[in-house]
Parts: structure tokens; C-alpha cells; sequence
């Protein structure tokens, strides 16, 4: 994967009314808990289970699955060069990776996801009852196979409005001073392909994205290595500056605070917002109260609306605001969700994200 290769679509409809579901591990209890699962919606199939990631593309043209669940360990292919193929082979195909959230766990599983992986679960545990696996097993990986075939939004994406006191951000003759992107699923690789495509920025640069610790240190690190801009996870007490880039710990919600004429991070663990910490709108709102006018904030692929009230607090702001494309998302919720508002002032490709950023914050 070169930094300028951009993800082929993939697939957004059930390929025969069902979602059909390949379940791929070699522990016959995960497949079988997985199936039991499933086996109960009336919009799931699950069309198959196999041992091994050979055997699973052996059976892939067969089958049909529009879903591949992969495990990472596995005997004679493992489930990352199991993925590498199928990005390969079937490029439209969705992937979704089963995983343990030890360090050795998330490191495996943030690289799938830089691979191109769509998402992961998180393996059930051995503790507590069958029922309470399956019910663990249903309420987190449900969603993740259904957010990739939810019926289009029928809605038009709708001009920005101007909102009032805020000043049309396109007209200014100063640069934007603080960037902020927020991403959920599919923003592994959206950020990996992002963050090349950046110069030096004059500005900081603050990132949600939607993972657990560990997770996010491995992202920070990962894109720390990609482009001239310094990647760290944020740190309480920070001092943000220019040409670095933020990215918020995993079950922290990240914001700012001004001290001293300069600004700097703050870091709680206070309650969930979107059902995640943490959360854009928290990021988005704390820049919008602090910098007001200044901000450019920018919504990447992921499920659900987290971003949006953020956004609609920097707009009436006079900040500016940017988002991804339905071609080039993973899943079109959070961006779609500002665009269908209004609140979008370019809905772009995610290829033309990175000049733009650079262009408003350079003025």
C-alpha cells in the first residue's frame, strides 16, 4: 500500500437480500459461538465457518460472503496474510477482525487495520456464562457488519448555511490556527493515506479516533513515521505547537485550555458522548469555546454522528469545517451526518482532504 493508493469502494448492499457471513477461525467453539449468534437475525446468514485463512479463500467464490470475520492466529495462514489476499483478491469484500485487547493482541489488529481490515471485535472472554458471550458477542458485533449495508441516506447533502454571528470562513484573509480531525471506522487506513499527503503544518493538529488504549498509541506511533509532521498520543499538560499532531488516548476525551497566551491539553474521563471515549464532539466543542473563529475541523469515515454537534458549536463560531466523501469512506455516518445537516463548507475526496487542510491553514 503506497501512501497515493486509495481504497476500491466496497460493497454497500447485500449481495442476495441477507448479509452472508464467512466466519473464519480455527477454534471450533468461536465459530460455533459466532454462528449461534447470528443464526438468529432474520437479515444475517451465515454462509459458512472455516479453520484457516487458505481454506476461507478457497471458499470465498463459492460462497459469496459479503462479510469475512478472520481470526489473527491461525494455522497455515494466518488471518493478516488472510486479509492481505482478500484486499487483493476480492477488494470489495468487508473484513472484520476478532481480537484480544492484550498488547500483543492490539498490536496484530492495528496492523490489519492500517491493511485495510474494516473493523475488529474483541474476542468473548471465558468468563461469565454462554449467554453472557453471546449477548457481548451480539451487542459489539452486530452493528459492525450491519453499519456497512445501512440504506442510503435519501437526503441531498445541503449547502452551509451561515449561521448567526459567524463570519463566512472562506472570505477570511488570515489562516485557521488549530486543525482537528475526527474518524471512527475505516480511520486506521484513512489516516494512514492522510498523513503523507501533509506538509509541515504551521498549525497544530489534534485527532479522535474511536479505539481503546494501546490502540491509539500504536496510531500515534505508526503515523509518526508517515510525513513530516510529529505524531504523539496526548499527553495532560501538553503545549501545542505547530507542525505536531495530537491524537487522543484511548478512554480519554480530549480537550484545550488556554494558559499563559498559550494552549494546552486537558485530558477527563467524564461521561461517554455517541457512546464513545473519546468523543469528537467533546474535541470540537472545547475548540470552539477556546479558539472560536480559528478552528478547522475535519470528519472522516466512521459509523454513527459523533462530530456533529461539535461541528454545528464550531460553525456558529465562524470556524470552517471539511469532510469526507461517501466514495471514499469506509462508512458515511459521521460525515454524512454533517453534510446532511448543512454544515459542510467541501465535501471532498479523501485524497483532496490533505491540500485542503494545508491551503486553509496557510492562507
Amino acid at each position: 500500500m503506497t501512501a497515493h493508493s486509495f481504497q476500491v469502494p466496497r460493497a454497500t448492499q447485500a449481495s442476495k437480500g441477507r448479509i452472508r457471513v464467512l466466519v473464519v477461525d480455527d477454534s471450533v467453539v468461536i465459530r460455533h459461538l459466532v454462528n449461534h449468534a447470528l443464526s438468529t437475525e432474520p437479515d444475517i446468514e451465515v454462509v459458512g465457518g472455516e479453520a484457516n485463512g487458505a481454506a476461507a479463500l478457497a471458499r470465498i467464490p463459492e460462497l459469496r460472503p459479503d462479510v469475512v470475520t478472520l481470526d489473527i492466529e491461525m494455522p497455515v495462514m494466518d488471518g493478516l496474510e488472510a486479509l492481505r489476499q482478500i484486499r487483493k483478491l476480492h477488494p470489495k469484500l468487508r473484513t472484520i477482525m476478532f481480537s484480544t485487547l492484550t498488547t500483543r493482541g492490539a498490536s496484530a489488529t492495528f496492523q490489519a487495520l492500517a491493511l485495510g481490515a474494516d473493523d475488529y471485535v474483541a474476542k468473548a472472554s471465558n468468563a461469565g456464562s454462554i449467554d453472557q458471550s453471546l449477548n457481548s458477542l451480539r451487542a459489539e458485533l452486530l452493528p459492525k457488519i450491519r453499519q456497512y449495508f445501512a440504506p442510503a441516506a435519501a437526503a441531498p447533502i445541503k449547502p452551509a448555511p451561515v449561521l448567526p454571528g459567524a463570519r463566512p470562513a472562506l472570505r477570511r484573509a488570515t489562516p485557521f490556527r488549530v486543525a482537528a480531525i475526527g474518524v471512527s471506522t475505516g480511520g486506521p487506513e484513512a489516516l494512514g493515506k492522510l498523513f503523507p499527503l501533509l506538509p509541515r503544518l504551521r498549525v497544530p493538529l489534534l485527532v479522535v479516533q474511536h479505539m481503546p488504549p494501546t490502540f491509539t498509541r500504536l496510531l500515534a506511533e505508526r503515523l509518526d513515521g508517515l510525513g513530516p509532521l510529529r505524531v504523539v498520543e496526548a499527553s495532560a499538560g501538553m503545549v501545542l505547537q505547530p507542525a505536531m499532531a495530537y491524537v487522543a488516548p484511548g478512554d480519554y476525551h480530549l480537550k484545550v485550555a488556554r494558559c499563559a497566551g498559550t494552549l494546552k491539553i486537558v485530558l477527563d474521563q467524564g461521561p461517554q458522548e455517541n457512546s464513545c471515549r473519546p468523543s469528537v464532539d467533546v474535541l470540537f466543542r472545547s475548540l470552539s469555546d477556546i479558539c472560536g473563529r480559528d478552528v478547522l475541523s475535519v470528519v472522516l469515515t466512521g459509523m454513527g454522528s459523533d462530530g456533529l454537534r461539535g461541528t454545528q458549536a464550531i460553525k456558529a463560531a465562524g470556524g470552517h469545517s471539511v469532510v469526507q466523501d461517501r466514495a471514499t469512506s469506509v462508512v458515511w455516518g459521521m460525515p454524512g451526518s454533517v453534510a446532511s445537516a448543512g454544515l459542510a463548507d467541501k465535501v471532498l475526496p479523501l485524497d483532496a482532504i490533505a491540500p485542503e487542510i494545508a491551503r486553509l491553514t496557510r492562507v
